[in-house]
């Protein structure tokens, strides 16, 4: 076992641009992009490792072949064979759809998946920038209605004008939209089940009115009032900034400059590691040494004990909590 690198999986989307290239340092793209897969085992979408002896196996396979040793004994009784976590960056060039995610119960009743929490880190932001997030005050269904009807339904949302370091944490239920001009890190459960509530009345290629999904956000979403920005980032003994912890996942930035050491006395879970700036060196144990840039991902497997780092950078490291 090593350090895993897998390969990018790029997604077209009207509302993409190429700021993705810009900051992986790829090529410009030929269409827009507004997502690069990091980490994910969805179906159809699976990522794939792109160097070493494991290189061409894809996430799942990699957890059927190493299963504890790679996501750790806690994650593996939870999950078994399924990769938990869906990693992305997202370049919003336009604002996003109005939308909502479905709760545990709801996603298997309708879709035999998992719910899906997720949290957002901003990387880059235009002035002027928004994110929205939760509703401003608490409402009932029959104004959600009639806010739809005649278009004020962004009236009612949370809005911040976004900065880099900011972070949001949007559990299911939450209604929320990336706004135009936002370079970010989506963390999220393994699920790709969302409901747009409203879209602006835009039209896709074809000039057809995208789909949404009303019905289905009635019943998921939560009315109550929310402010989903993260004002509380503590500084940690180990020298990183908690972004998130929740039940799904345990988010930590480390500004790294000149060399760090992490040690994992128990496999509890796997870690991830994702590099938002500069570059950094990681040696884990007896494995290879690894290089990890801006824009780069990789995860480290449960089994390891120790990882030295040696750079200057930042990175967003993502497990299972206990």
């Amino acid at each position: 076992m090593r350090i895993y690198k897998f390969k990018s999986i790029l997604k077209s989307v009207l509302w993409g641009g190429n700021r993705l290239a810009t900051f992986k340092e790829m090529p410009l793209f030929d269409e827009p992009v507004g997502e690069s897969w990091e980490l994910s085992a969805m179906p159809g979408r699976e990522s794939v490792v792109a160097e070493g002896d494991d290189r061409g196996m894809t996430l799942s396979q990699l957890v059927q072949r190493y299963g504890a040793d790679l996501v750790g004994e806690k994650v593996y009784r939870r999950y078994g064979t399924h990769f938990p976590l869906l990693i992305k960056f997202i370049d919003a060039r336009r604002d996003l759809s109005i939308q909502v995610h479905p709760d545990d119960e709801m996603a298997r009743r309708l879709h035999g998946s998992m719910g899906k929490n997720e949290m957002w880190y901003i990387l880059e932001a235009d002035a002027g920038a928004l994110i929205r997030t939760g509703f401003n005050r608490s409402i009932n269904v029959e104004e959600f209605d009639r806010r739809l009807a005649d278009g004020t339904i962004l009236d009612i949302i949370n809005k911040t004008e976004s900065r880099p370091g900011e972070t949001f944490y949007i559990p299911s239920g939450q209604i929320h939209a990336i706004g135009a001009g936002n370079l970010l890190v989506e963390i999220q459960r393994s699920s790709d089940v969302t409901y747009r509530v409203w879209d602006y009345d835009r039209r896709d290629a074809a000039g057809n009115l995208r789909e949404l999904h009303v019905q289905q956000a009635r019943e998921a979403l939560n009315f109550a009032a929310r402010d989903c920005q993260v004002h509380d980032m503590p500084r940690l003994d180990n020298g990183m900034t908690q972004l998130v912890r929740c039940r799904d996942f345990d988010v930590r930035r480390l500004e790294l400059s000149g060399s760090h050491l992490l040690e994992y006395p128990v496999a509890h879970s796997f870690e991830v590691m994702i590099c938002i700036k500069g570059g950094m060196t990681l040696k884990v144990d007896g494995m290879p040494l690894a290089e990890v840039r801006q824009g780069e991902t990789v995860l480290v497997p449960a089994i390891a004990d120790r990882v030295e780092m040696r750079g200057n950078g930042q990175l967003l490291l993502v497990s299972v909590p206990d």
